[in-house]
């Protein structure tokens, strides 16, 4: 069975302690993937140190003095002063920055729509709800560094025309708030928000909005309706894309937490520099979990093998399966991981980069359980307001707990097949589709689990 919890990281790195010890405090660090291999500081853009998973609590932000140092703000001010709100979106475009909160849709793009609005009022929301299972990288973000989140946020509000934005944070992170209520502060003390801007009669301003810390939460329209006072429920599309009717109705970007902490360092250094890291799509924060002894965070280039990064986890058995990017996609066989870990790759191989939380299944694990773990978490997440979602989705967690039990009969599987069939699509988000993905994809790649288990009336693991 998959542990549920974190064990501590032992190895160590060759990289110097002290360039990790402002954002990680001295903890002892994980490998860098690869040995010999390992990334150097120059495809490393987020973090300044992979982190054991069950050591994040213990990750303090660094000051603002040292994110000047680090040549924090200059990119927002080479945007106000040089390149103008155009030129911020055009290297965002040359860079090929492509979204880290699920879809992977290429940022520029996504604030072209709202542009391409006549509405002056404009908003930008950045999207920290985290509350899939296995994902903990935007937390890692907030504890480290919430002032590359602050630059980041100014930048993309900057390039949208936007006034105002909403950093829309899990309310469940009561000291990541703290964090970050004081990295706003600090900001707007050395006058980099809430005053007016080179040029201009106003400026922009930056406010938290806290989710209530449920899955549903963070899509992209519920999210919009919690900041504006009302329960987080997604609205149908259309009418309502955010970049036509958005926050308050009007055009609105929503970007994810850890897509928004790129602009910094893709405005300050460019775009040719972020297109030479890795496979040319920078890098990602991947949260690794599961089955392994390393547990942890590690910012690796995109384009990284799968098989390399488990490898680093260290498995604790053979490798059966693996989400490679959250359990709203696909699972992939153990022997279909030799993969890079890219957009395109995960997306021809049926899966998807996701979140980039990557989850981990050895041979001891039973998949029939961890079906009823995901369908069931999917099932109690569900808002209510599409019945093929929460009462297709419970149906289906109760067959499967019925042939976990020793009760399933031969109809079952094709009742779950027939089942999918029926309602995935079918909902205002993609909360049921990613659920119904995920399931069907155990069942294709491990069916005969699910028949073991009705032909013994046992669970044989």
């Amino acid at each position: 069975m998959m542990k549920t919890s974190a064990n501590i990281l032992r190895s160590t790195v060759s990289v110097s302690t002290n360039q990790c010890d402002a954002d990680c405090k001295g903890n002892s660090l994980p490998p860098l993937l690869g040995g010999e291999q390992e990334m150097s500081s120059q495809q490393r853009i987020l973090t300044q140190c992979d982190l054991p998973l069950d050591a994040l609590l213990s990750v303090t932000p660094i000051s603002y003095q040292d994110y000047i140092k680090q040549g924090g703000y200059q990119g927002f001010e080479k945007a106000i002063h040089t390149l103008k709100s155009t030129g911020v979106h055009a290297i965002v475009e040359q860079s090929g920055l492509r979204g880290r909160g699920g879809a992977g849709f290429p940022t520029a793009k996504k604030w072209s729509f709202v542009l391409s609005q006549k509405s002056e009022i404009r908003y930008l929301c950045c999207n920290g709800a985290e509350d899939e299972p296995g994902t903990f990288k935007d937390r890692y973000l907030l504890r480290s560094n919430p002032h590359q989140l602050v630059e980041g946020a100014a930048l993309a509000a900057f390039a949208i025309g936007a006034k105002e934005g909403y950093l829309y944070i899990n309310g469940g992170f009561t000291e990541e708030i703290q964090f970050l209520e004081k990295a706003l502060d600090e900001a707007r003390a050395h006058g980099y928000l809430g005053r007016p801007l080179n040029g201009s009669k106003t400026g922009i301003d930056l406010y938290i909005a806290k989710s209530p810390g449920t899955y549903i939460a963070g899509e992209e329209t519920a999210l919009l309706s919690v900041i504006e006072g009302g329960l987080a429920k997604p609205k149908q599309k259309p009418p309502y894309y955010p970049a036509i009717h958005g926050l308050y109705g009007k055009p609105t970007v929503v970007n994810n937490l850890e897509t928004i902490c790129n602009l910094p360092h893709i405005v300050r250094n460019g775009a040719d520099w972020y297109k030479r890291i890795g496979a040319g799509s920078g890098t990602m924060i991947f949260s690794l979990t599961g089955d392994i002894h390393n547990e942890g965070l590690y910012e690796l280039p995109i384009g990284t093998s799968l098989s390399q990064l488990i490898e680093t986890g260290s498995p604790q058995a053979k490798v059966k399966a693996v989400f490679p990017g959250g359990p709203s996609n696909a699972i992939l066989p153990g022997d279909q991981i030799n993969l890079p870990l890219d957009f395109d790759s995960l997306k021809a191989a049926g899966s998807a980069l996701g979140t980039g939380a990557v989850i981990v299944f050895s041979e001891k694990s039973c998949m029939v359980k961890a079906a009823i773990t995901y369908t069931g978490f999917f099932a109690r997440e569900s808002c209510g307001q599409c019945p093929p979602c929460y009462l297709g989705l419970e149906n289906l967690t109760k067959i499967l707990q019925k042939i976990d039990a020793g009760k399933g009969e031969v109809d079952d599987i094709k009742q779950i097949e027939q089942l999918c069939g029926m309602i995935k699509g079918r909902g205002y988000c993609y909360l049921l589709t990613g659920a119904v993905l995920a399931l069907e994809s155990i069942l294709r790649y491990f069916r005969e689990e699910f028949v073991t288990h009705i032909q013994e009336q046992k669970c044989p693991f």
